[in-house]
């Protein structure tokens, strides 16, 4: 397993190794005790997966304080953008993206610590997306940034007249209006 640094700090690749063969393939996607080496303070409690087709943009979400996640994000079958935005008011990427292709064929991970709004957009037919996360989901500290917003300016890949997103999605803050709890 490989951890990758990326230009926005304390978000990585991880690039698991996977063995394949005729019968198909094997990885470990998550050990524990690499990460209590490189990430010691992060103790996962939650796994979610979701499924979605071609154009389903979920995001771009975080929790509020004291419930915030760290998430650990992959495309399981299919091929999603996956973004990442930095929250944290005294990051010098505050308010950057970090965009990357997960799929089925690379099955790298992308570490996401807290402070950040995560979204994801699906590129194949379908995809299964699972993430796990260190903290509980609490409906009353849910929030996110619009994932149109003209100040992030996301390149989301597809044409905006073929993304598909929850009206929940659709009235959430512009990253202008954001006051930042991280």
């Amino acid at each position: 397993m490989e951890i990758v640094s990326t230009y926005i700090e304390d978000l990585f690749v991880i690039q698991p190794d996977c063995f394949a063969d005729e019968r198909g393939y094997f990885l470990e996607t998550f050990r524990n005790d690499v990460f209590e080496d490189d990430f010691p303070d992060i103790k996962f409690c939650q796994d979610n997966e979701s499924k979605s087709s071609f154009g389903t943009l979920r995001g771009l979400h975080y929790q509020l304080p004291p419930y915030d996640q760290t998430k650990l994000v992959r495309a399981i079958k299919g091929c999603v953008l996956d973004v990442a935005v930095d929250l944290r008011k005294n990051s010098s990427t505050f308010g950057k993206y970090f965009s990357i292709e997960l799929n089925e064929q690379n099955k790298n991970l992308l570490l996401i610590p807290k402070g950040f709004a995560h979204g994801f957009i699906v590129l194949s037919e379908e995809a299964i997306f699972s993430y796990k996360v260190d903290n509980y989901y609490n409906l009353d500290y849910e929030s996110g940034i619009l994932w149109n917003d003209t100040d992030l300016n996301i390149d989301w890949k597809i044409n905006k007249k073929e993304i598909i997103v929850s009206e929940k999605d659709t009235k959430l803050s512009t990253f202008y209006n954001f006051v930042s709890p991280f």
